[in-house]
């Protein structure tokens, strides 16, 4: 990685081209792309901000494809990812968790050799108290022949994905993304409108200090998932307890913990037997991430990034943050399996 020092002034794009140059091979699409996304967050970065001035706030009265009501930035986040990507002949298809299928690039316009997965505005239900929310997306190359992406390009394992990110509108905008080459953040300067590079090479600590989990589900889950959360709060075994930090807000629970240590857990439960969280616009792009930053992340059993989904809106349950928190999850859940296998 390229080195720069503490007062040096880098941008994203500066960024980008100087990690373009450690691969000859690059031809530079992927890094069109990063640099569309990178507009596309400053646009619902501005609207996020001017959310309580204009008429922007609420829910319309429309559903999407999880049966949710959307928000109205939802859809806003939604229209501008697509119109910042769908021109730039990089792209083959897009799969968002607002659309119920294959967003396809349209006709008069070149397909590329990537697919892009996204959630436009993860957290979207605390908009209207200002509770900081966010965009996750995730990139893969296309692996079929046609011209166009199909289901098989998207359906992926997280494994293959050639780029991730995320970005958190709160009291900074902030942009984190990894090729592969390790996480870094940028903070978005507003008198110049650029992302400035903040946090080179992420590294989150391999034992953390917050838990971030809905307790209110407790009631639901089962006895193995109750015991983890007793050794995590320190009730049990004889660990330090974790300090539970819980936002309702995927992205600001994860970067809070990716830069602080700790945990974030979205277990399977009774309401929820398959988890609720996607894995492919939410689970596998923070998966790389965090990975890419010393971390892992699993579904109680398996790594995240091998699981092979079966359809775009697949959930699935999550644990994810420092290594030695998650391995604690792996062991109890693993432990509870031999017993009842014995």
């Amino acid at each position: 990685m390229v080195q720069h020092t503490a007062t040096s002034v880098v941008t994203i794009e500066r960024f980008i081209i100087e990690q373009e140059r450690l691969h000859p091979e690059a031809t530079g699409e992927l890094s069109g792309i990063l640099y569309d996304l990178a507009l596309a967050a400053k646009l619902i970065a501005n609207k996020v901000r001017r959310a309580g001035l204009v008429d922007i706030l609420g829910a319309t009265s429309d559903a999407n494809i999880q049966g949710e009501i959307q928000q109205k930035l939802d859809v806003f986040a939604n229209e501008t990812i697509i119109k910042a990507v769908d021109h730039g002949g990089r792209l083959c298809a897009m799969a968002s968790e607002e659309v119920e299928g294959i967003i396809p690039i349209p006709e008069h316009f070149k397909c590329g050799k990537y697919c892009l997965l996204f959630d436009p505005l993860d957290g979207s239900s605390n908009i209207d108290v200002n509770v900081p929310v966010g965009t996750v997306f995730s990139i893969v190359q296309k692996i079929t022949r046609g011209r166009h992406g199909e289901m098989e390009d998207l359906l992926q394992p997280g494994r293959r994905q050639v780029a991730a990110g995320y970005v958190i509108y709160g009291s900074s905008t902030m942009l984190v993304y990894t090729t592969g080459q390790g996480a870094h953040g940028f903070t978005l300067d507003p008198s110049i409108g650029e992302f400035l590079l903040s946090h080179p090479n992420i590294r989150t600590p391999d034992e953390g200090q917050f838990l971030s989990v809905n307790d209110s589900y407790e009631q639901y889950w089962d006895e193995p998932t109750k015991q983890l959360m007793r050794k995590y709060r320190g009730l049990e075994g004889d660990r330090r307890p974790l300090t539970v930090r819980y936002v309702g807000s995927l992205v600001a629970d994860f970067h809070r913990n990716l830069l602080g240590g700790g945990v974030f857990c979205y277990p399977p439960s009774k309401k929820s037997p398959q988890g609720k969280l996607r894995l492919l616009y939410e689970a596998n792009p923070l998966a790389f991430i965090c990975e890419q930053a010393g971390g892992a992340a699993i579904d109680g059993k398996t790594r995240v990034l091998d699981i092979q989904a079966t359809e775009l809106h697949q959930r699935v349950p999550l644990f994810m943050g420092s290594k030695n928190d998650v391995d604690l999850a792996l062991r109890t859940f693993a432990h509870h399996s031999e017993l009842v296998g014995a």
